[in-house]
């Protein structure tokens, strides 16, 4: 094992986990003071409950000996045979730290979705929900892009989870938002963030730790990562450039929203693109992923349905256009371990990352659908229209986000 890829990998791990909390605060900002403690608490509690299901099954689920292409076994449930020794995924750190930085993949992709239905939802059902969609959503999809199934075996690139992060938590949110139905007054009554300076700081926070997400996915410090990580810095930033003067272009003024949401829109397109694309290619994937996500989200008020913090127009269509892009793309001039993509001779690429994406898409979506009732069913989804007019906070938890 090599010191220098374990130390560069315990950073990264770290630095995802600070993504967990720093969503909490973009998310907290962005909704009524009424409700900020109980949406950001939807994230925080995150850390811990899926930090038990990993241990218990879901590492062994994700990445346990591949059965049928589907799942994996149960060989590493409770974390057996996970030691301090090179593991199967990665020859140069401990196979306890790859667990532990897949770990914090897998608890920051429930927490977004619960942008989707902010300020309206029972914690007892979203702890019901999460705890059921992490089992057999997240850890599905995750193996069969990273563990040895199906998707992956196609030859689908997926550098650090564009479909098992973003386009899986997009879908769930869609199902979400039409499942649980509209905030009581929507359309109706403003529904202005509460605290745009929380957002911002939780935007930041976002993009420190997302170089750890992508950087961090090359296992070893060496020159992918870098390639990611600077593929990192230059298509976030021209998201948030194109997403506020296509704002700009439509309402006549940028908004710090608007530049704080294309930021995140540009983290999550180069998301599967990190470290297969050249510097060039990054900044027009950010440049696009800003202008698409801008119009993903003015679509939302056409179509009516309530995702509160546009989850599925930023993170479902960000996510679907950065894997479609690495299909466009990719080269293996930046990275042998990859492929070329469209532009550079290979179409074939294009048309598997649309199938794994499309295939991650409609099993999210439908089983995301199906949870929703059956946690309706034994929790109940949302609280009642009286609390949900007092606030999440004081009716959920018994606390107030600010005394003035």
């Amino acid at each position: 094992m090599n010191t220098g890829d374990t130390a560069f990998v315990l950073m990264a791990t770290a630095l995802v986990m600070l993504m967990t909390p720093g969503l909490a605060l973009f998310y907290g900002g962005l909704v009524r003071s009424k409700n900020v403690l109980a949406t950001m608490l939807q994230s925080f509690i995150c850390l811990g409950v899926v930090s038990l299901l990993w241990v218990v099954a879901g590492y062994s689920l994700a990445f346990g000996p591949d059965r049928w292409g589907v799942i994996g076994g149960l060989d590493w449930a409770g974390l057996r045979s996970v030691g301090l020794e090179a593991g199967p995924y990665a020859d140069s750190i401990p196979h306890l730290l790859f667990c532990a930085f897949q770990l914090m993949f897998a608890i920051i992709t429930p927490a977004l979705i619960t942008g989707a239905f902010a300020e309206r939802m029972k914690f007892s059902g979203f702890l019901c929900f999460t705890i059921l969609w992490t089992l057999l959503v997240y850890f599905p999809v995750c193996h069969w892009v990273w563990g040895g199934g199906w998707i992956g075996g196609l030859g689908a690139l997926d550098f650090a989870g564009g479909t098992v992060i973003h386009i899986n938590s997009g879908a769930a949110a869609l199902a979400a938002a039409l499942v649980v139905g509209r905030r009581r007054g929507y359309r109706r009554e403003p529904f202005q963030p509460h605290n745009l300076p929380l957002t911002v700081l939780g935007a930041g926070l976002l993009w420190f730790g997302w170089f750890g997400f992508n950087a961090g996915s090359a296992l070893k410090a060496d020159e992918v990562a870098v390639l990611a990580f600077f593929n990192t810095q230059v298509a976030t930033g021209a998201a948030a450039v194109s997403w506020i003067v296509a704002e700009w272009i439509k309402i006549g003024r940028p908004t710090t929203l608007g530049a704080a949401s294309g930021a995140v829109a540009g983290l999550v397109a180069v998301t599967p693109a990190a470290g297969f694309v050249g510097p060039l290619a990054a900044v027009w994937i950010g440049l696009l992923a800003g202008v698409l996500c801008y119009g993903a989200v003015l679509l939302k008020e056409r179509l009516g349905y309530d995702d509160a913090l546009d989850v599925v127009g930023i993170h479902g269509v960000g996510g679907l256009w950065g894997a479609l892009a690495t299909g466009l793309f990719a080269s293996t001039a930046f990275n042998p371990a990859g492929a070329d993509g469209l532009f550079h001779g290979n179409p074939k690429q294009f048309l598997v990352q649309a199938i794994g994406a499309v295939g991650a898409i409609v099993y999210s979506f439908a089983l995301s659908w199906v949870l929703l009732k059956v946690t309706d069913k034994l929790t109940g989804l949302r609280v009642a229209g009286e609390e949900e007019v007092q606030g999440l906070d004081l009716t959920q938890h018994s606390e107030t986000g600010y005394v003035l």
